[in-house]
């Protein structure tokens, strides 16, 4: 994932609700949204180059989303994969600051990211850049990208906006499917963000630019899938919008999965 807003107990209905953009090479193969088939709790997009995923919920009330953070241009490989910490946690029944307590040893052995976690009733935190530190997510809004956990960059402050806006204009009927069109419109703007505002991530000026709108839009790199997320009383709704490269719509789906003890 390259940007992740949540917003933690803020809306009567929907305990935890989330919105994503996935930004990757166009070539890395990877799967739709669907059932892990070696755990078919859980649910989400697969990478299938190194195992593991970005987003992944599990119908046993976990989630766990991750990011990279860009530290210069990317160097060699490390090793471990960021998107087997995806995986274990949402596979695992380790209460959120226990999990992420026994990652501290090995933190260092993945390339830099940032995490959430939440295992039913705890929504975490934890990032090995520039250390490893954990800490609680306080109720609200956040959002995070390829820099520090709630860093004000243009694409986050973009994506808090709209989940802003969508809550406050949905009402808390249960048993209503809400419409997720808006969220979804948000996170398909490539609108380049001005110089001014661009973070400085060692990349150098001409690709902060290419990777300051919330939607990437390459023929080589670039967005591929937005994801919307939604936890209530009743289970988790997961819909993912896939795209190729330049943007080019590839397919949708929109998931109930219903929790079980």
């Amino acid at each position: 994932m390259c940007l992740i807003a949540v917003a933690w107990r803020c809306h009567p209905r929907y305990e935890l609700a989330l919105i994503a953009n996935r930004d990757e090479l166009h070539a890395r193969p990877a799967t739709a949204a669907g059932p892990d088939p070696a755990a078919p709790d859980l649910y989400g997009g697969r990478d299938l180059q190194q195992g593991g995923s970005w987003l992944m919920v599990s119908r046993r009330r976990r989630l766990a989303a991750v990011t990279n953070v860009r530290v210069g241009l990317a160097g060699d490989p490390m090793p471990r994969s960021r998107g087997a910490l995806v995986r274990g946690f949402a596979d695992s029944t380790i209460p959120a600051n226990d999990w992420l307590d026994a990652l501290q040893p090995d933190a260092a052995g993945y390339a830099p990211f940032n995490l959430l976690a939440w295992d039913g009733d705890e929504l975490v935190f934890a990032g090995n850049h520039p250390g490893y530190a954990r800490h609680p997510v306080e109720p609200g809004l956040h959002a995070m990208s390829n820099g520090a956990f709630d860093a004000p960059w243009p694409k986050s402050a973009h994506a808090t906006r709209a989940l802003l806006g969508w809550l406050e204009s949905t009402p808390p009927d249960e048993g209503t499917t809400s419409d997720v069109a808006p969220l979804l419109a948000a996170l398909a703007d490539d609108s380049l963000a001005p110089d001014a505002a661009l973070p400085d991530t060692g990349v150098g000026l001409e690709l902060e630019r290419m990777l300051s709108p919330p939607f990437v839009r390459n023929a080589r790199y670039g967005t591929r899938c937005s994801s919307v997320v939604l936890v209530d009383d009743a289970g988790i709704r997961f819909v993912e919008r896939r795209f190729g490269p330049d943007g080019r719509a590839t397919g949708e789906s929109d998931t109930a999965l219903a929790s079980i003890p």
